[in-house]
């Protein structure tokens, strides 16, 4: 261990390690068990004891045939510390264990660092004369939510696997702890995370149905050759694909599996889903026949690749949506997912300004989409739209199909240009140098709009009035601790909510918003009044001096 020859990640755990072998001592090793090594000594009536390697016939000291073994077993730890060449074969000398050992990786939980860990080394070195594994990677123990250990004393949802696996699925679970847990650290299970993933595992199956349905009947699937005709979302998913991979791979290398396992679920959901499947209908139900037929292969592509990299943590729903992705004209040399080859990162996919381009479009979106949120606009209503964009002008007026698409824009009222002025009442949004602008016309009814906020704020303020009034009693002083601040944050949300529903009210009258630092209900003092009295304050106080 100290020379390198074997590594225990996380290493924090060598001073463990060594502190056991350092400070070593005799145990009891025997034990009352059905199963096990037996412990190889024979005793005869006159007392004697024999300990040998092959069942004796006779005692070894007189030479009686009246002799029994120990009826105890060996420490079941002195059985597993053979493990890692006892199951190939050995005593012999059998073609396994010449090809499988020494092993690469050990895999196991810290809590059994020297009980089991420790005895296959030495057992490895000592019957063997070569180190057991490379490599001794401890994962933590699984808890409740609440850090609690799991036990038949303290039983909650999700103690048995079985039940979990019954009710989210084997793959759910799976994903779950690994992308919980951390090299060495102790994992809590969370069913909410369970859920969350069993959702993500409907979520790919869906990808791959959107993708098969729009698939042509016996069209060959054209390999990615001219990057050059690809249009910017091709670019950059490919782009994000390759550094996904790249991120992985680093990460796996790293033995950070949660981190690794955690980037595949951000592309595979954050991007490829939400945002290219999204940009790819404007080509896929487009007149350009060509464009289509490359963007149903960068889809095959894209979504081919991501199942190889979820495979080893989520192995079954990957497995069943590639086998069907391979139904409907996947090409792949491979029969099974299982035995396809990982994935590597192409670097001439890398394309950091496609990257950097879809990233202001897709921040363009987020802000309309926002906006549209905010005053509860109908999600399939169409609204009119202008974008300044200044020195962008060219790259958003090339992207204006798939903007107005992912942002539900009406596309005849819908306008890029490189400076505009902001028309009367209407929203404005700031993304970078970019404005746009919304005309609040052609997404609500204005009256009603009015109403609703003024209603709304005027709840607010009712709120806030009580909340002051409550804090400014002896609630504040009797009340325990966490109650008073629990008040005072939701004093904070209705302050702030209050500002912003001003200044939607105030996009929507076409004046400048209210500048009160914050809502409170108290009016600002009169500035004049307040410097009249300052200075009859300072009158007053100088006919004193001067009477004196």
């Amino acid at each position: 261990m100290k020379s390198g020859d074997i590594q225990i990640v996380p290493e924090r755990f060598n001073k463990i390690y060594f502190d056991w072998m350092n400070n070593i001592r005799d145990w009891c090793i025997s034990r009352q068990l059905w199963w096990g090594h037996r412990i190889p000594v024979w005793y005869c009536a006159n007392g004697h004891q024999t300990c040998a390697r092959i069942d004796p016939t006779a005692c070894a000291t007189c030479g009686s045939t009246n002799i029994t073994q120990d009826e105890d077993v060996l420490d079941t730890w002195f059985s597993s510390g053979l493990w890692p060449f006892s199951t190939l074969g050995w005593p012999q000398a059998t073609p396994d264990l010449a090809y499988f050992y020494p092993t690469t990786v050990l895999e196991t939980g810290y809590d059994i660092l020297f009980f089991w860990v420790a005895r296959m080394i030495m057992d490895g070195y000592e019957f063997t004369g070569k180190r057991p594994f490379e490599t001794v990677y401890l994962h933590g123990l699984m808890r409740h939510k609440d850090g609690s250990k799991i036990s038949k004393s303290n039983p909650q949802p999700g103690d048995n696997p079985l039940d979990v696996i019954a009710d989210y699925s084997a793959d759910a679970l799976r994903f779950t702890i690994i992308t919980s847990s951390a090299p060495g650290n102790d994992t809590k299970l969370d069913l909410e995370k369970v859920e969350h993933a069993r959702n993500f595992a409907n979520k790919i199956w869906n990808m791959a149905r959107f993708i098969t349905s729009n698939l042509k009947p016996n069209e060959p699937i054209v390999p990615i050759t001219n990057y050059q005709l690809l249009n910017l979302a091709d670019r950059w998913i490919l782009s994000r694909l390759n550094r996904a991979i790249a991120d992985v791979d680093a990460a796996y290398r790293k033995w950070d599996f949660g981190e690794g396992t955690r980037a595949i679920h951000d592309f595979l959901w954050s991007e490829f889903a939400d945002w290219y499947i999204e940009a790819s209908k404007v080509a896929l139900y487009g007149s350009d026949a060509n464009a289509a037929q490359r963007t149903r292969a960068i889809l095959l592509y894209a979504l081919d690749q991501g199942l190889r990299l979820l495979h080893p943590t989520m192995p079954f729903v990957t497995e069943e949506t590639w086998q069907q992705l391979r139904a409907f004209g996947l090409p792949s040399q491979y029969d099974a997912l299982i035995v396809a080859e990982y994935p590597k990162p192409i670097k001439k996919f890398l394309d950091p300004r496609a990257e950097k381009d879809f990233a202001v479009v897709m921040e363009i979106v987020r802000a309309i989409r926002n906006a549209r949120a905010e005053f509860n606009v109908e999600p399939g209503k169409r609204i009119p739209a202008i974008i300044s964009a200044r020195r962008a002008r060219d790259l958003l007026a090339s992207q204006s199909e798939i903007i107005a698409s992912l942002a539900r824009l009406d596309a005849a009222q819908f306008q890029v240009v490189p400076r505009a002025q902001k028309p009367a009442q209407a929203l404005a949004l700031v993304v970078g140098k970019i404005e746009i602008y919304l005309p609040l016309a052609g997404m609500i009814d204005l009256e009603k709009e009015k109403a609703r906020l003024a209603k709304e704020i005027a709840n607010g303020r009712g709120a806030i009035e009580r909340a002051e009034k409550q804090l400014a009693s002896d609630f504040s002083k009797k009340a325990p601790k966490e109650i008073v601040d629990k008040v005072r944050e939701t004093l904070a949300a209705n302050q702030d909510r209050v500002v912003k529903l001003d200044a939607q009210l105030a996009s929507v009258e076409g004046r400048a918003p209210e500048k009160t630092g914050n809502a409170k209900t108290t009016k600002p003092r009169n500035t004049k009044i307040a410097k009249g009295t300052k200075s009859t304050k300072r009158r007053s106080a100088q006919k004193k001096k001067s009477r004196k």
